[in-house]
């Protein structure tokens, strides 16, 4: 009973901080009428609600609850919720898509607290870019070649069929855009 009542306490004294003020929210309840509403989500929703966003999100799963029942209890209070269940659930798994995002954001921005293997994936896909960038930059007759050999896997004699060269060009062609992306990507 003690941790239900400081559960609501904190809970309550959380709404009135946060209340939300938006086009979407309906009208404000006055404070009582707020505060039934979030026991009433909490006494019927808790016992499923609960241990089903553990099972989903581990350790957010206490602050998704909260919110969840927070940002609900305004349309508890207009009677505006037809099926109270659901409604929990979209609130929390949209409230743990967004803290996922912003953490992956956090993660982008600061180079100190990424992890060595997530660095070396955007120091690859930057690599990536930049290589494609090059290829693109290069003569069409030496791009062709390149493209064929590296990307489709085409063998020299294969390309010389296909472009109708003969393969001495196709091999001078391959070492000059090899000699211009290799120069290119040195710079």
């Amino acid at each position: 009973m003690f941790q239900t009542l400081f559960f609501h306490t904190n809970l309550w004294a959380i709404a009135v901080r946060t209340s939300p003020v938006d086009a979407t929210s309906p009208p404000a309840p006055p404070r009582q009428t707020l505060a039934d509403s979030l026991e009433q989500l909490f006494r019927r929703h808790d016992r499923w609600f609960r241990p089903l966003m553990r099972r989903r999100h581990g350790d957010a799963a206490e602050d998704l609850v909260h919110e969840s029942y927070l940002r609900a209890a305004p349309y508890a209070a207009a009677g505006a919720i037809r099926h109270p269940e659901a409604l929990l659930v979209r609130i929390a798994e949209n409230l743990a898509s967004n803290m996922r995002r912003d953490h992956h954001r956090e993660i982008a921005q600061d180079p100190e607290t990424t992890p060595p293997e997530a660095r070396s994936l955007i120091a690859t896909q930057e690599h990536a870019v930049t290589f494609k960038q090059i290829v693109l930059a290069l003569p069409p007759e030496l791009r062709d070649v390149f493209v064929l050999n590296h990307v489709e896997g085409m063998t020299y004699e294969e390309i010389a069929v296909h472009l109708g060269i003969p393969r001495t060009t196709v091999h001078h062609r391959m070492r000059k855009a090899l000699e211009k992306t290799s120069k290119a990507m040195r710079d």
